[in-house]
């Protein structure tokens, strides 16, 4: 062991100030044991890359794995400052997960991410995910699914969400310019699939009465079948087709992937625009039914809905480190943590809005497992010499933590 610690930390002082990849690899691959005994000029020189990392990384933030310009919003696509970050987020994650008497940032803040604890990032893309976190039973979980199904399959939910993943990937590709004929095609379909969803009602979410809607007019011969789901299936299998090698956009694929899981069970039922209110709320009805009885509980179409139903997203969240379920009896408690580029007033906020929904979800998932015991929720936020305080946002309690040598 002796000499597996004396090979590591020769390892760290070799690729702390040269390459970001090697040493995000230092301090994810070692253990625990390596990192409690690194040297004091092991964390002199950390810092040291700390601070300039935050200098360049100034305007820069992680939102959710995408990388975002605070100054206007846009989206970052350069491959070197995304290094950067990942860099910037595995050297601050080895300052905080240090032991408690290392330096300053531990005597804030890290309590609840001590052993046992999952410190590499953590993205929250399935019920599943969510209830693991929790330790929710086997048959808690299934309370879970039954309860939630008919909620977040309702029809408008459905088309907002796919609306919604749609859109997300129409607002990435514009962003990139990329000539390959693959790609050109891919962003035809994507418009084509908006067009699609412009041109069929959704009776579900309207809020004017049924006796204030005209019937559809008659149609003196109907030159066209009736419109299906299956046309967005078979949209979004040429989607994936066209944009499976465009690595950058693989996370949109993903999504395009797990709405698929939907739309297969619902293809053969109509979308067509001119039926009566009476067929319509049928046909909506239908997409209830069929969605709720097979989408299980490790969809990730299931998650995604719920993403939709409770913020009006669907990008999976992801968070920097998530501290274990601690306590027990009738009183439980656990802490996600969130590591950020600069102690700004906007970032900051930022930071605990995504928190806020991480929160979220483990409360909504924990409440709706009917668990016979209270949750306590906390989020941490760290940044270099950030002045420390709390921020209180939709009932949970966010602390900021600074970084110190």
């Amino acid at each position: 062991m002796h000499q597996k610690i004396t090979s590591a930390l020769v390892y760290h002082r070799k690729f702390l100030l040269t390459s970001p990849r090697h040493f995000r690899a230092a301090v994810d691959h070692h253990t625990e044991e390596i990192l409690d005994v690194l040297p004091p000029e092991w964390y002199r020189a950390g810092y040291a890359r700390l601070f300039r990392l935050t200098q360049k990384l100034r305007n820069v933030e992680l939102i959710d794995g995408r990388l975002m310009n605070t100054c206007d919003g846009s989206i970052i696509t350069d491959d070197h400052i995304m290094t950067q970050m990942n860099a910037f987020n595995s050297l601050a994650k080895a300052f905080f997960r240090s032991p408690p008497s290392r330096h300053h940032s531990n005597k804030n803040g890290t309590a609840c991410f001590q052993k046992p604890c999952k410190r590499d990032s953590v993205t929250i893309n399935s019920l599943t995910k969510v209830c693991d976190l929790l330790n929710i039973s086997a048959q808690q979980r299934s309370t879970v699914r039954v309860t939630l199904c008919p909620q977040v399959t309702q029809h408008h939910i459905w088309r907002g969400a796919l609306e919604q993943v749609l859109k997300d990937l129409k607002y990435e590709m514009d962003s990139r310019n990329i000539k390959s004929p693959t790609f050109q095609m891919g962003a035809q379909i994507v418009s084509t699939c908006i067009q699609f969803f412009d041109g069929t009602n959704d009776v579900s979410a309207s809020d004017s009465p049924l006796w204030m809607r005209p019937a559809p007019m008659k149609k003196v011969e109907k030159l066209q079948p009736s419109r299906k789901w299956e046309e967005v299936v078979e949209m979004f299998v040429d989607l994936s087709k066209c944009l499976a090698k465009e690595e950058r956009l693989a996370y949109h694929v993903s999504k395009i992937e797990a709405m698929k899981e939907g739309l297969y069970q619902i293809k053969d039922i109509l979308t067509e625009k001119d039926i009566t209110y009476k067929e319509a709320r049928r046909q909506d009805c239908l997409v209830q039914k069929k969605l709720s009885k097979s989408l299980g509980h490790s969809s990730k179409c299931l998650f995604t809905l719920l993403l939709y139903y409770l913020y009006g997203s669907v990008r999976d969240i992801e968070v920097e480190v998530c501290g274990p379920l601690r306590g027990g009896g009738d009183k439980f408690s656990m802490c996600v943590g969130k590591t950020l580029t600069w102690d700004d007033e906007r970032i900051v906020l930022n930071g605990v809005r995504q928190l806020s929904r991480a929160l979220g979800v483990l409360k909504f998932v924990w409440e709706t497992a009917r668990v016979n015991a209270a949750l306590e929720l906390h989020g941490h936020l760290w940044c270099l010499d950030a002045r420390e305080r709390t921020i209180t946002y939709r009932g949970h309690v966010y602390n900021v933590h600074g970084l110190w040598l």
